[in-house]
């Protein structure tokens, strides 16, 4: 089975946009404790496979966009929406294997959160992803 986190995190840590902003601190599925931000957190919150269509998966992600203020996560979560959003038939290698983001749309807009953390703000979002 493919590992969906893997092949996301590979086309995601390419993206010149959020190397900008995040660096190398994209992280699945959750961000390490006393993480430097900006950063990007995501995991798998559900979806469904194909049974009909192998591989075929079909994920729903959930993103949490990072940053020391509002400002600064709404940026990582703007530069996570372009990376991703309408993305089609995307070629993505990760451990020597060729997969195919075939396409990512995003299913619920970004949301203005502040952790319980003082100092801690992110943008929360989801998108559904079609692996192959």
């Amino acid at each position: 089975m493919i590992d969906s986190n893997a092949v996301i995190r590979a086309y995601l840590a390419a993206d010149p946009g959020l190397i900008t902003l995040v660096g190398t601190r994209i992280y699945s599925p959750r961000l390490p404790e006393n993480c430097p931000l900006p950063a990007l957190g995501f995991f798998t919150r559900g979806g469904v496979n194909n049974p009909h269509i192998e591989p075929l998966l079909n994920p729903s992600k959930q993103f949490d966009c990072w940053g020391s203020s509002p400002i600064i996560a709404r940026q990582v979560y703007r530069a996570l929406y372009d990376a991703l959003q309408g993305i089609q038939y995307t070629k993505v290698t990760t451990g020597g294997t060729d997969y195919y983001i075939l396409s990512a749309i995003e299913e619920v807009q970004g949301q203005d959160l502040q952790d319980e953390m003082q100092g801690y703000f992110r943008v929360l979002t989801f998108f559904q992803i079609i692996v192959r």
